[in-house]
């Protein structure tokens, strides 16, 4: 009865009435696929045969430009692509072997060859890929969107994030922080191939204290204090992140049971597959998230440190194929899967990464940090599918034409309806926003 009480109460943990739009969306939901570490442009999807011509030789770009190292590439020496490359689809897009899954769906993707970030460091590129800022303690893009719009199902959170399992990615939590927005608009974290996918759900069966009589009483003393209408913020905050878990409690079981799932859609995500079968639940699961109107969801491939993730500065021609195995045909699978039950209509799928590879060697063929160019795709509500912007330069040294990540977030918002320049929230005497002072809607990439 007491839970009934809580459940029933109308200052519901999340803004469930009119959201923050500016405009009519195109986007319902968003999905963002992040790739930790940093993926080679010119080893996946910016094709450079200029780098074939000049493998071995010391690295040029003319102009008296000086080339830097990050970490350590002696001599220079470029290095060309170990992989083939093909063109796909009708868009003509040029997709490395490592990824044939991902290629056989260009059609449906739309990309931005030349982001830019201003940092070779992972954990600074890495905020600024997700919050927009080099600096720790600013929002990521799921609060701000779950600030700005609520959550469209109550018994689930608004902003979703599953890391890679062998490990949080650089910052640890700092990439999925609420900043100085109030805490419930922080991600919620789900590990789907842990005993208990959502930490402290439940109780921990070696707490013997805890008990059926004792969680009655614990009921018993909320609903009392919520009666009484107490008004400090941070009871309030607590109040509600015991009325989430108390809906997660009942939503969860059912979202989590993939057994509901035919064996071809299972096979579909390469849950049939060693390599594929942990990042194909994770999508399967996002899926199902998806389905009942989670608002931002974000899956991480590869953990933080010097391996198991995308960071290949040692042998590039093995370590990006294991890594892009993982993942590749569980992507492939995503898109193909919501297509076919239209949630692709409304669903926003972002790729990316914090930033891209050095065209020269080092090491014994591994690439350094590069924040010069990568490539990001984006595919779904509001995107013209096969098409492509910007450029980078015949190396994939550097961006021609710029695009950052306050470019992307502003176009996020926007096919979500909302403008970038409106979303604020005063924070030691400033309106802060995703973009700060910065963001362009990306109009080349919509419908």
């Amino acid at each position: 009865m007491a839970m009934g009480h809580l459940l029933g109460r109308s200052d519901t943990f999340y803004d469930i009435g009119e959201p923050v739009t500016h405009h009519p969306p195109k986007a319902r939901r968003v999905i963002q696929l992040f790739m930790n570490g940093g993926v080679s442009p010119m080893d996946t999807f910016d094709y450079k045969p200029a780098l074939r011509d000049l493998d071995g030789q010391t690295f040029d770009p003319g102009g008296d430009q000086r080339v830097e190292s990050v970490t350590r590439s002696p001599g220079f020496k470029v290095m060309a692509s170990p992989f083939e490359f093909k063109r796909h689809g009708q868009c003509g897009q040029w997709v490395s072997e490592v990824l044939p899954h991902m290629g056989s769906m260009v059609d449906e993707m739309a990309f931005i060859m030349s982001m830019h970030s201003s940092s070779n460091v992972h954990g600074v590129a890495s905020y600024m890929q997700n919050t927009g800022f080099a600096l720790p303690g600013f929002p990521a893009m799921g609060a701000w969107i779950s600030y700005g719009l609520g959550a469209v199902n109550q018994n689930l959170p608004a902003f979703v994030v599953m890391p890679d399992p062998r490990g949080l990615p650089y910052n640890n939590l700092g990439n999925f922080s609420s900043g100085f927005l109030p805490s419930r608009h922080g991600a919620t974290l789900i590990e789907p191939s842990a005993e208990d996918p959502i930490a402290f759900l439940h109780p921990p069966t070696h707490q013997d204290h805890i008990t059926a009589a004792s969680e009655v009483d614990g009921r018993k003393l909320l609903s009392a204090l919520a009666s009484q209408d107490v008004k400090d913020p941070i009871f309030q905050s607590r109040l509600r992140s015991y009325e989430q878990a108390a809906r997660l409690q009942l939503a969860s079981p059912e979202l989590f049971d993939l057994s509901r799932e035919s064996e071809a859609v299972r096979k579909l995500y390469g849950m049939d597959q060693e390599v594929t079968r942990d990042f194909g639940k994770r999508c399967l699961i996002a899926r199902r998230m998806l389905e009942r109107d989670v608002r931002f969801i974000q899956l991480w491939s590869g953990a933080g440190g010097p391996s198991n993730n995308w960071d290949n500065h040692a042998n590039i021609d093995q370590e990006l194929p294991w890594i892009a195995r993982q993942v590749d045909l569980p992507i492939a699978g995503l898109l193909k899967d919501l297509k076919a039950t239209g949630l692709l209509e409304d669903t926003l799928v972002i790729w990316t990464t914090e930033f891209g590879r050095m065209p020269f060697t080092q090491g014994e063929s591994g690439r350094d940090h590069n924040g010069g160019t990568f490539v990001s795709w984006l595919a779904g509500a509001g995107i013209q599918p096969g098409t492509q912007i910007g450029r980078s330069d015949p190396w994939a040294w550097k961006a021609e034409t710029p695009i950052w990540c306050y470019d992307l977030h502003a176009t996020i918002l926007h096919l979500l309806g909302v403008d970038h320049t409106r979303l604020t929230y005063r924070h030691n005497g400033l309106e802060r926003r995703l973009t700060d002072v910065h963001g362009h809607i990306l109009r080349g990439l919509l419908a």
